[in-house]
């Protein structure tokens, strides 16, 4: 009953009470995945050229940037269109940030942030229409598992975003919604046994987070000999970081339901998400998805950069967002009956775990949160050693930070007895891959706690 009054009323009230369409757009998304590719993509191109001439009028950076854009042609693939546009990157956008926003948008501007998965700190800004759109995309592709609004959801989650909302009304709205959020930042022993309790008194329909934490929760219930109230589970929702075949089986072998892995980002949007039948599918009536390789577009099938342009980011345009992500488009249309285009992750996100002498077990994102909200820092990288002792490189746009204010940042993640090491970089290294890794870990925890943590087949 809850459940009911959650979905069908609580949450349309809040929605309208801050100004979002969520669930018109909800209803849209719902008929709109079953059109044609076809028809997709000329929903695509018409949403398309009313962002750019938006883009054009009101924003001052694309006014430039957009002036020669014949909008009228005709566009049976807004790619084409695409094409002839400069790309955007992190350090544009870091650059140009207060020429990139449309100050006259409905309900104003909404502040975010995000230190990816490059570990470069970065800003911006959304509209309604865009939180709204996101919002919908997501309600939708868990109702793909059977989830819906107002169904009791376990968050395994360490953003400060939701975290810094602990007070009265963030709970009170939690409850409303039928959430409950766990600390994936500080994943201790301890914690991890009341997380179980915690557990079985919500017994959630499902469990959203990263996968490394929940792959990490599920091992500490088998070493605790406990088995989970599952009888409510339908699946688990991961995203956040790549989901590893040794992951997403511990997973599912543990809840007996089927795990669903989503792509996207804070910045770039609500991109892919899983279905049933495990294949990747587009978001494609909020985004156009481009496969890169030395600036140039790549076939269906092979490999490239990730580029991403959101139709309904109005607040703060982001126009062939270079996500720095590796994947590829597929051909084809799912089993499923969708018309949604379908694609792989490569590589993206990886995370590793940081471990503190005491067995503290640190999510990744738990360092990098507060070291991008370092003034004047423009890159990092955190290296921990054999000894539990940390080294973070830093490439610094201002000269008065100093080793000092970078240890005090991040005392509270590490605690007092890791010895921590700054220092000052011109660059820090791509990977491979094209990535930057942002947390590397050497550490190795006790023989019992590789027994019971260690990625099994690592």
């Amino acid at each position: 009953m809850f459940s009911f009054i959650s979905r069908h009323a609580i949450f349309p009230l809040h929605e309208r009470l801050i100004g979002r369409a969520t669930s018109r757009y909800v209803r849209e998304l719902e008929r709109s995945q079953w059109e044609s590719p076809f028809d997709l993509r000329r929903l695509q191109a018409v949403k398309l050229n009313e962002l750019l001439r938006h883009a054009r009028r009101n924003v001052p950076f694309y006014r430039e940037r957009l002036a020669d854009l014949d909008l009228d042609a005709a566009q049976d693939d807004p790619t084409e269109l695409l094409r002839t546009i400069p790309l955007l990157d992190k350090r544009q956008i870091r650059m140009a940030l207060g020429e990139m926003t449309w100050p006259g948008v409905p309900g104003g501007l909404v502040p975010h942030n995000t230190g990816g998965s490059t570990g470069e700190p970065l800003r911006f800004y959304f509209g309604r229409r865009r939180q709204a759109y996101d919002q919908a995309a997501r309600i939708r592709t868990h109702r793909w598992f059977g989830v819906d609004i107002g169904d009791r959801e376990l968050y395994l989650w360490g953003s400060p975003i939701e975290l810094g909302r602990a007070g009265l009304l963030k709970r009170l709205r939690d409850v409303l919604f039928n959430q409950r959020l766990l600390d994936a930042f500080r994943m201790s022993e301890h914690r991890m046994d009341a997380y179980l309790d915690a557990w079985d008194r919500f017994r959630p329909v499902c469990l959203f987070g990263y996968p490394s934490s929940i792959a990490l929760f599920c091992r500490h219930a088998r070493a605790r000999g406990r088995k989970l109230d599952c009888s409510a589970m339908r699946a688990v929702f991961v995203t956040g970081e790549v989901c590893y075949p040794h992951d997403r089986e511990t997973i599912s072998s543990y809840f007996g339901v089927p795990v669903a892995d989503c792509y996207g980002s804070r910045e770039a949007g609500f991109i892919a998400h899983e279905c049933p039948q495990g294949r990747m599918h587009l978001t494609a009536e909020n985004v156009i998805v481009e496969i890169l390789r030395d600036g140039r577009s790549v076939p269906s099938g092979e490999t490239g950069e990730i580029v991403v342009t959101h139709l309904d980011a109005y607040a703060m345009p982001f126009i062939r967002y270079r996500t720095g992500d590796v994947g590829r488009l597929l051909s084809g249309r799912c089993s499923c009956g969708r018309g949604l285009a379908m694609m792989d992750v490569v590589s993206g996100r990886s995370t590793d775990f940081l471990y503190t002498p005491d067995g503290q077990i640190k999510h990744a994102l738990s360092i990098i949160y507060p070291l991008r909200e370092m003034e004047g820092v423009a890159q990092f990288r955190v290296t921990q050693h054999e000894d539990f002792s940390v080294t973070v490189d830093i490439v610094a746009e201002d000269c008065g930070i100093s080793a000092e204010s970078v240890r005090a940042c991040i005392r509270p993640v590490l605690g007092e007895k890791i010895d921590v090491r700054v220092n000052r970089v011109d660059r820090i290294e791509q990977t491979a891959s094209g990535k930057f890794r942002y947390v590397v870990s050497h550490a190795v925890p006790s023989p019992r706690k590789r027994e019971e943590f260690a990625c099994a087949g690592a």
